[in-house]
């Protein structure tokens, strides 16, 4: 299994902008000695109590001139925020800046609030995430491109430069709704999931589903699923199942208010599903929390759930959140990547 860190350049109250910045640097800095095998960039708009990370590709190429083993990932670049054009050359620049390092998590995003800033209309978002995964691949591995869609449209044009990696960098697509689980599996391209809106058996149902699109398109082989999740390690078993959970819950919390101001939205589908996430962030308690959405514990613990998780959901990777709500502190970051490097990663090379 590979294991990364999923990271966001947290805010934290009082403090400039630049701090931000500059905590999120010592951490790279550490997941590069520590020997994580990636960072993971998340993408987050007009929520500056949250994070500073908005430039994907700029701190990329920062991330990639620092450091010369750590993986460079995004988890997730929102294809519909961007042109296609310009990402396959941002991307591509990124590849050639970290010697083949780059892999590009991409996704909508179940929120529409970002597409609300940048007056996009959400419900256009699926079409265009395909369109513009077309546009990309074809742009990276082909010495010149031509493209007519309901979107975008292109002639005889040539991308410069083209990435390292061939034929192209790794692509892995988020899916977090039922629907989303089979159009990732019938596109064989690598799964990333997560357990904040579901528990651990749901998932596991949907990760079945993925398969079965992948293995009915007529692609074989094993399933490449990576797992965004919060985890806190501490020697201590008291402290790592009590210090979090502050942080953690605020996450959650958070997200089912942020899918609640979605209800009634003519370009979000009111289903069912939705309406149960609703329900189920609303009355979530710590210990549930716990069993089934994050991993702590001490490192044997967290190697026990990892195994599970590994066996459930068919895991190839995951992805750490170690800052889950912004409240862990800095040295608690830190002990929780080092533990993860010196104690559980060795189970599973």
């Amino acid at each position: 299994m590979d294991f990364g860190t999923f990271m966001e350049f947290h805010a934290r109250p009082g403090r400039p902008q630049s701090e931000h910045f500059a905590e999120g640097f010592r951490q790279v800095d550490l997941a590069e000695s520590a020997g994580l095998d990636a960072i993971w960039m998340a993408e987050s708009h007009f929520n500056p109590e949250r994070s500073v990370m908005t430039a994907l590709m700029a701190v990329g190429s920062a991330i990639a001139t620092r450091t010369k083993r750590v993986k460079i990932g995004t988890a997730v670049q929102v294809l519909p925020l961007t042109d296609p054009m310009r990402m396959a050359e941002e991307t591509a620049t990124l590849d050639q800046i970290s010697e083949g390092r780059f892999e590009f998590g991409i996704g909508r995003s179940g929120s529409p609030a970002a597409y609300d800033g940048y007056g996009i209309d959400y419900s256009t978002s699926s079409e265009r995430t395909l369109e513009d995964i077309e546009i990309i691949k074809g742009l990276w591995t082909n010495e010149r491109f031509t493209y007519e869609g309901k979107f975008h449209s292109y002639d005889n044009v040539c991308l410069v430069p083209k990435p390292v990696q061939t034929p192209h960098p790794p692509l892995r697509m988020a899916a977090n709704s039922e629907a989303s689980f089979p159009i990732v599996g019938k596109l064989n391209l690598p799964l990333f999931i997560g357990v904040r809106q579901h528990d651990t058996a749901l998932v596991e149902g949907y990760v079945a589903t993925y398969q079965a699109a992948r293995e009915e398109a007529g692609f074989t082989g094993p399933a490449d699923v990576s797992i965004r999740i919060p985890v806190y390690i501490s020697e201590s078993r008291k402290e790592a199942e009590s210090a979090p959970e502050e942080s953690f819950m605020k996450q959650f919390r958070r997200l089912g208010g942020q899918i609640a101001v979605t209800a009634g939205r003519t370009d979000v589908a009111q289903d069912a599903e939705r309406a149960s996430r609703i329900a189920e962030l609303a009355s979530l308690e710590w210990d549930s929390v716990m069993r089934e959405k994050v991993v702590v514990g001490t490192p044997e613990m967290v190697i026990e759930r990892v195994h599970e998780l590994k066996e459930r959901l068919k895991l190839t990777s995951i992805v750490a959140e170690f800052n889950a709500g912004e409240g862990i502190s800095e040295s608690d970051i830190e002990r929780s990547m080092c533990l993860m490097c010196d104690k559980v990663m060795p189970a599973f090379k």
